[in-house]
């Protein structure tokens, strides 16, 4: 059971208070499975989307990721043969020159880099596995998949910490969020232990607070947010509380882990339609407000940060576009956008300065079966 651990030992964790950063040009890339292509934005000053291009990626494209130095943006192709595509994108225009489609470990549902853009990290859901491979030095990801670690069941999402030194890896059927530590010169991954979860809770996305002293983890069946102190020295994480984020009032209950289905397998019987199927988190820059989406309800939820304790305390829900499954908070901090699997168009909320609340803001056309959100600034 979790629970929180004295005060004094979080004594001078303070979040960082970055103020919004004024942006030359922005850009917003929303992966389409259905479609297999990217569609391009440009996100004005003014919180408005316009489109600029649809560029084919693949099939089943889904998980994007963007190199440190931003001149690159990834996109795992889930459909087969699976890949990983390295794009280039021109920070005058926004546009994306496709460079080449890379030999994985398998159908990646979450990727990201390490702090120095030297390895590309992913997750394999279907085969229960985490990955490393190399990326050469013009920031494209190579065939070289240099190592390969199978986990439980589901392995769900793979992020570095801030220092480069510590992974973490969320496997959502065995409840487990596992720890590793990283070697930044070669790209390994040695096990260092893992944290439990409550059974049933199906732990998912991480996401780790600007000062790199807490990690905040998306349960997708308990529609929960676990909040871990990490430890600067080992990396290892310590439970600190859970915080709801779906509303009593929601009508929903604890969810399931949903299979993936291969090709010649039989479709499995349908799930209830009231099930808690969380999926995706993310912070402002300044790590004072956190998001999470909810896909059978539809909708966000927000928390403040408190800056004393670094736990997240609930806000409020506010329904987006239909089946949310990515979500993404612009560098200025003062936008999110929202991307839904069943919605025709993306979203745009306006985040309040004070409180994080949102407000509906703008929205585009989307391709089918959005997923994944990118923003992407350039000074």
């Amino acid at each position: 059971m979790l629970r929180a651990i004295p005060l004094k030992t979080l004594a001078g964790a303070v979040l960082m208070s970055l103020t919004p950063l004024s942006w030359a040009s922005s850009y917003v890339y929303v992966s389409n499975a259905i479609d297999g292509t990217l569609s391009s934005y440009t996100l004005t000053a003014q919180g408005q989307l316009q489109p600029l291009a649809t560029t084919e990626a693949g099939p089943g494209v889904m998980p994007l990721a963007l190199s440190p130095d931003h001149s690159k943006l990834y996109a795992s192709i889930r459909g087969k043969p699976y890949a990983l595509a390295t794009f280039a994108i021109d920070p005058e225009s926004g546009a994306l020159k496709h460079l080449k489609n890379s030999t994985v470990a398998d159908s990646l549902a979450y990727i990201s880099t390490d702090k120095n853009g030297h390895y590309l990290l992913g997750a394999s859901y279907g085969e229960d596995l985490v990955s490393v491979n190399k990326i050469d030095n013009d920031g494209v990801v190579s065939d070289d998949v240099q190592q390969v670690i199978k986990t439980g069941p589901n392995a769900h999402s793979i992020i570095v910490d801030g220092t480069n030194r510590f992974v973490y890896a969320a496997n959502l059927g065995a409840d487990h969020l596992l720890e590793f530590k990283f070697d930044a010169a070669s790209g390994k991954l040695t096990a260092l232990g893992q944290v439990k979860l409550p059974e049933g809770s199906g732990p998912r996305h991480p996401v780790i607070s600007p000062d790199n002293r807490f990690l905040y983890l998306l349960n997708e069946m308990a529609g929960s947010v676990t909040t871990f102190a990490i430890d600067p020295k080992t990396g290892r994480l310590t439970g600190l509380a859970d915080v709801g984020a779906i509303p009593a009032d929601s009508g929903l209950v604890r969810g399931v882990a949903r299979p993936m289905i291969k090709p010649g397998q039989p479709t499995p019987p349908p799930l209830a339609p009231n099930l808690i199927w969380a999926a995706d988190i993310k912070l402002t820059p300044d790590g004072r407000y956190l998001y999470t989406s909810e896909r059978t309800g539809s909708t966000v939820s927000v928390f403040a940060i408190d800056s004393k304790t670094g736990l997240p305390g609930f806000v409020q829900n506010i329904k987006v576009e239909q089946q949310p499954r990515g979500i993404a908070v612009d560098p200025s901090g003062q936008w999110l956008l929202v991307s839904g699997e069943k919605s025709p168009q993306v979203g745009v909320y306006a985040i309040n300065p004070k409180d994080g609340t949102l407000t509906r803001h703008a929205t585009a056309p989307s391709g089918k079966g959005a997923n994944w959100v990118q923003v992407v600034s350039y000074p």
